[in-house]
């Protein structure tokens, strides 16, 4: 599969802006979901890009980056499993199960820049101390250009051999293989949707996630209502977890009311 400079250019650009996203503007756009669309449709296939970047979504949705701490990437392995998908063909839980070396590669490149950069905030202390913040301010735009040009070399070498190469090698994989690796990319999902449901979940949230659980069962084994129905009963979650919200929100207040008039009444 052929593609002009501008899709490369394009998809150097998506990739420099995503991977400053993931520390900086809004911390949600370079996001699988988001980014996968994106690159499909730079490529020509919304759908596929869509699908897959879903799909890689559901794998990544429990992890955070806590400090020094780096999870698989996500912006390089969520843009590399579309570009896995669309130029080789390869079905959408294959290529998210093909783009994890990757996503470790886009985890040791942000611990290698986070230890390059940690001797460097020396200076910026010394820049707060002088009171200079544009000094304070070339160190931030410089690390973050640095951290998005590091992932978009990375994104476009590996994405035009993989368009000169990735079929071709497709092609030579024993289907036993990539039907092993389709398994695989389908269990990660799982995988990561249990780690959310680990770090979220409490003993007043069983009632309803079950309860979720088994209206989607019901619901999916009757192809009829597949659709609009399971539609539905998302919106009656999300219902349900508003109105839990505020009953807490509000719960809250009064509480920190309560407690604030009995400081008053106590002269403490």
């Amino acid at each position: 599969m052929q593609f002009n400079a501008l899709q490369i250019l394009l998809i150097f650009v998506v990739t420099f802006f995503a991977a400053i996203d993931q520390f900086s503007f809004l911390e949600s756009l370079y996001q699988p979901i988001v980014m996968g669309p994106v690159i499909g449709a730079i490529l020509g296939d919304l759908h596929t890009g869509l699908i897959v970047g879903a799909t890689y979504q559901l794998m990544t949705i429990g992890n955070m980056p806590v400090g020094g701490a780096q999870p698989p990437n996500a912006v390089i392995g969520g843009i590399m499993s579309v570009i896995f998908a669309v130029t080789s063909g390869l079905e959408p839980n294959a290529a998210v199960a093909a783009a994890i070396p990757f996503a470790l590669l886009g985890q040791y490149g942000v611990t290698i820049l986070f230890t390059a950069m940690a001797p460097i905030m020396a200076k910026a202390d010394q820049y707060a101390a002088e009171a200079n913040p544009r000094g304070i301010e070339k160190i931030n735009y410089g690390a973050m250009a640095a951290i998005g040009a590091i992932f978009g070399v990375i994104v476009v070498l590996f994405f035009l051999a993989g368009s000169a190469f990735g079929t071709r090698l497709v092609e030579k994989i024993p289907d036993t293989f990539m039907h092993g690796l389709g398994v695989a990319g389908g269990m990660m999902k799982y995988v990561g949707f249990a780690v959310l449901l680990r770090l979220m979940l409490s003993r007043d949230l069983w009632g309803f996630f079950l309860a979720g659980f088994a209206f989607a069962v019901i619901i999916m084994a009757n192809p009829d209502l597949s659709g609009a129905a399971l539609l539905l009963i998302s919106l009656i979650g999300f219902a349900i977890a508003f109105w839990d919200y505020q009953i807490h929100t509000k719960l809250k207040q009064v509480q920190a009311t309560s407690v604030t008039e009995g400081d008053y009444e106590d002269g403490i």
